[in-house]
């Protein structure tokens, strides 16, 4: 099935959820002032214009990997499907990891894919957690004056062994019922970088039996004397992830909070916080919530973006947009388009159910996009010659065949056929296993688009490697000529002539791991790395061809391929395969 025929939506339990939740007007009271803002702000604001918000929340600490293609197309496409807005919300409260690099990189690759963060009149919902470090720290403080957070002096270490096991209660910490006061003036001093790192925590005073191991009075904010991308020296307390999560998703009037399966047992507490600060007046109805989904899980692929890093820092992949890399950087100068990434995502659907998928899930809709709107073209990637002994030297005559034999209004490609043509090693044997149909001593074969032909015999160097193969053309027989049928043949091979050919490097990309999990249980992913990932070969092709970088072709019978964004230039073309015309791994 092409990416142009329309398929019917995959199964998808949070349109129920959303179609639900319009009808009984869930959000009928929601408002916008605009920007993202607490109870105060919104107090005169007017109703909000976007029926449901979602939002796309990357940590700039990596690229964005195929995974995040997954989450990407479901917020950007409910909130367009339902009458809503998407935002894209950098999740930036780790200054240790983050760099304006990986948010430029999360910027322009959100921009390929063709995903706005516009409403529909103009307003940009581009935003940063950074923007909200002075909410969630007066949220804090409210937090304190209420009593629910209180200041531990216990060492990161304590408070791991105090937090209890599954089958065993926490143990309260000897701060935890030490007054406000004394927590709102430690805070405030933590705040003002009179502590070390490590030396004190912000904690929610929750319960510290609950079964949910979450629950157990978790950190709100930690000391870390570091400078943030952003907001240089001006925190030296950071929120946790935990804390900053709903607290984003508040402001900024997300109606539906969509995570991965991961965060299910953190929701309680996302929810606890929002209700605590509602109760304090802090925030008001209707509430954001939380929905988790099933991973993006590929077999041959790890996602980890410690990982990634790793395969970038070491040395086993050229950069974050290595055409081997599950990255979408590395996706798209592999080849992939944005289309093709949709169109995968579409089909696998949203479940709760976690499961690996195949790659050759990923290959095929690739194919299945680029199928009907790659332009056609000849390769010949390990060349040797053939010399049709009985056509006149110097001699050349014009073939023609089919841009794209699924749009006739592309035309047809004109190339010459001479006396001397590259073909593939492949396609000759001296010695023809069974059911072999190709080029052999005395065997009639067609030359595609050009003559049929009869193999004469061939030439060996030292070494026994064939270095030339002879045959002989029949001169009536050219495709598209009344005699073209009058000598039929069960072998087709593609072909260049030799002279008119154009030198080129071409890269065989393979998937980068050998094992289908190779992070999975104790296994080093190291251990499980491709060793044929990929291969340079000196090719040669049809000649006419101009190797814009993007450009992508279908070389008949040996796959789809794209001019390298980065290294290829219309003089000395480089060629990156994106994908095989057909599943060889299975």
């Amino acid at each position: 099935m092409s990416a142009s025929t329309p398929e019917l939506p995959a199964a998808n339990f949070l349109r129920t959820i959303i179609e639900n939740d319009l009808s009984n007007d869930r959000y009928q009271s929601k408002k916008w002032a605009g920007e993202p803002g607490p109870a105060s702000v919104l107090q005169n604001a007017p109703k909000d214009p976007a029926r449901i918000r979602t939002r796309f929340p990357p940590e700039p600490n990596g690229y964005l990997h195929i995974g995040h293609a997954k989450s990407i197309c479901l917020n950007f496409g409910l909130a367009r499907d339902y009458g809503g807005i998407c935002h894209l919300r950098f999740d930036d409260t780790n200054p240790e990891k983050e760099e304006q690099e990986y948010v430029d990189a999360i910027d322009d690759t959100l921009d390929w894919l063709g995903f706005t963060t516009k409403g529909p009149d103009g307003e940009e919902n581009r935003y940063f957690a950074s923007d909200y470090f002075g909410y969630m720290y007066d949220f804090a403080e409210a937090l304190i004056k209420g009593g629910y957070a209180y200041v531990d002096e216990q060492s990161p270490e304590q408070i791991r062994l105090n937090r209890g096991t599954l089958t065993s209660a926490g143990v309260d910490s000897p701060w935890r019922d030490r007054s406000p006061e004394s927590s709102l003036t430690l805070l405030r001093e933590m705040k003002a970088g009179k502590h070390p790192d490590g030396s004190l925590a912000l904690r929610a005073k929750v319960d510290m039996a609950s079964p949910n191991i979450n629950m157990r009075d978790p950190v709100l904010y930690r000391i870390r004397h570091a400078a943030h991308h952003r907001t240089g020296n001006d925190w030296c307390i950071y929120p946790m992830y935990t804390y900053a999560h709903p607290i984003e998703d508040a402001l900024e009037g997300i109606t539906h909070s969509i995570c991965t399966l991961e965060f299910e047992d953190q929701r309680p507490f996302y929810d606890w916080v929002l209700a605590r600060l509602m109760e304090l007046g802090q925030l008001r109805d209707p509430l954001p919530r939380q929905y988790e989904f099933a991973r993006l899980n590929l077999k041959h692929v790890v996602t980890s973006k410690r990982k990634l890093l790793q395969l970038v820092r070491e040395g086993h992949v050229t950069g974050w947009d290595d055409p081997r890399m599950p990255t979408l950087a590395g996706l798209r100068r592999r080849g992939y388009t944005p289309s093709s990434l949709k169109l995968f995502c579409d089909r696998l659907g949203v479940s709760k159910s976690d499961s690996r998928i195949d790659y050759s899930l990923l290959e095929q809709a690739l194919r299945d996009d680029l199928d009907p709107i790659a332009d056609r073209s000849v390769a010949v990637l390990d060349p040797i010659k053939l010399i049709i002994t009985n056509y006149p030297e110097g001699q050349t005559e014009a073939c023609s065949a089919p841009r794209n034999p699924h749009d006739a209004q592309a035309g047809r490609r004109q190339f010459p056929f001479s006396r001397e043509l590259l073909i593939e090693r492949d396609d000759f044997r001296e010695e023809p296993p069974k059911k072999y149909f190709r080029l052999f001593p005395g065997n009639t074969v067609r030359l595609k688009y050009a003559y049929v032909i009869k193999c004469t015999g061939f030439d060996k160097d030292e070494a026994g490697h064939i270095t030339h193969v002879y045959a002989e053309y029949l001169p009536d027989t050219k495709s598209g000529t009344p005699g073209a049928d009058s000598v039929k043949v069960k072998g087709n091979i593609t072909w260049i002539s030799a002279v008119h050919a154009v030198p080129a490097t071409v890269m065989l990309y393979d998937r980068l791991f050998t094992d289908a999990s190779p992070d999975s249980g104790d296994k080093n992913f190291l251990d499980y790395l491709n060793p044929d990932s990929v291969q340079r070969v000196n090719a040669w092709l049809e000649p006419g061809f101009t190797a814009t970088p993007g450009a992508r072709w279908q070389f008949e019978r040996l796959g789809y391929f794209v001019a390298d964004s980065k290294d290829s230039t219309p003089e000395n073309p480089v060629l990156n395969r994106c994908v095989t015309l057909r599943d060889s791994w299975s």
